[in-house]
């Protein structure tokens, strides 16, 4: 019987290997080698021995066409040669053999092999197919046919390889994506940190300023002395209200939705309030103010909070002066006191905060001791 009478079996050889890629794609890869390797065996191996055994040496070309199929993937073009021409030699034989062998190596050079040994096996697999096809004189319908399966077993393999590189190219961008919501969880976590160190550090600062002050004029000043109890309560009214948005924005977990924070507009309102501890602060403005990014804008105001919560806690001064320079794409804002130099805020949680501030907007922030006092400057972008 010529090769002709199994062609119809060898043109569905494509579909039964991509049922059995599909079949196998979560089990380990040697147990599939195993598999393929042992099916392929029973049915290379197996017409040589039933219903009647063949010479030794048809069986031994038999197993050497499928047996080391189990090394494909170690060796993939090494194995499609020792199987093809195992396979070549068979076909001599009259009784008919399907390629199996050849297929599976055929299929694995082009799911695993890297480009250029693809590239290198084409005119090999194909000069092989041509005298595995030429030497029994096959006819035209073979050609055709053996042609097309080893072709739909190349794109097969071809499209594998595609798929494990969308995969792991989904993977990664998965890994990429989780990555870079921690970093956004983890910046936010700062965020709300640093707002709520501000926050609590300024009004309670204020408050205890205040609380020191007003028994000592309760008799002297009875009107000093109420007006330092009204800035208590109006600082932790505010630290109350702006600890109430920072918390309902934690619960939601929607950072993108957040309440507006104060920005350079609300600086006359800090500096009274601050004033009202005894601190004499002044404000001046060089240069023409320009719109300037949200980010900056709160950036400016926290750094001048924290930046007077220092003065106040640390500093024993009597005046503190904020300054802003608008320049060309530069705002620099500088908070200066008059006392003894806050040694002790330059090594706790309210200078790295300033700093943290001024570098999430692409700025700077220096602090030390200056002609007079202590003295706070930062340099944030604003084009």
């Amino acid at each position: 019987m010529r090769r002709a009478a199994w062609i119809p079996i060898l043109g569905e050889m494509p579909g039964l290997i991509e049922r059995l890629r599909t079949r196998l794609t979560d089990v380990p890869p040697r147990v599939v080698d195993v598999a393929i390797t042992v099916a392929v065996s029973a049915a290379t191996v197996g017409p040589a021995l039933v219903p009647s055994s063949q010479p030794w040496w048809v069986v031994a070309l038999a197993v050497l066409a499928s047996v080391p199929v189990l090394w494909r993937r170690r060796a993939p073009l090494v194995v499609t040669c020792v199987v093809g021409l195992a396979m070549t030699a068979l076909v001599m034989w009259e009784k008919p053999m399907l390629p199996y062998g050849p297929l599976v190596g055929t299929y694995t050079i082009a799911a695993l092999s890297p480009p250029l040994l693809r590239l290198a096996a084409v005119p090999v697999i194909g000069a092989g197919v041509s005298v595995s096809l030429a030497l029994p004189q096959e006819g035209l319908d073979s050609y055709r046919v053996v042609g097309t399966a080893f072709v739909a077993a190349y794109a097969l393999g071809t499209s594998a390889r595609a798929r494990r590189a969308r995969a792991a190219e989904l993977a990664e961008r998965a890994l990429r994506l989780e990555r870079e919501r921690a970093i956004a969880a983890a910046h936010e976590r700062a965020r709300i940190a640093r707002d709520m160190h501000d926050i609590l550090t300024h009004s309670v600062g204020l408050i205890v300023v205040q609380a020191e002050a007003g028994p000592l004029m309760l008799r002297s000043d009875p009107v000093r002395a109420q007006a330092a109890f009204d800035t208590i309560a109006d600082t932790g009214r505010g630290a109350i209200a702006q600890l109430r948005t920072l918390l309902g924005t934690m619960r939601s977990g929607q950072a993108g939705h957040r309440e507006p924070q104060p920005g350079l507009a609300a600086l006359p309102e800090l500096l009274e309030r601050t004033g009202r501890s005894g601190l004499r602060v002044t404000l001046t403005s060089d240069g023409v103010p320009r719109p300037i990014p949200v980010e900056v804008d709160v950036a400016a105001y926290r750094i001048v909070q924290e930046a007077l919560t220092n003065v106040l806690r640390h500093a024993d001064a009597r005046s503190a002066r904020v300054r802003l320079r608008w320049a060309s794409g530069v705002l620099a804002v500088e908070v200066a006191d008059d006392g003894k130099g806050a040694d002790g805020a330059a090594e706790g949680h309210g200078l790295i905060g300033m700093r943290e501030r001024a570098a999430a907007c692409g700025g700077t922030l220096r602090a030390g001791r200056g002609e007079k006092g202590f003295v706070v400057a930062a340099s944030l972008p604003v084009g």
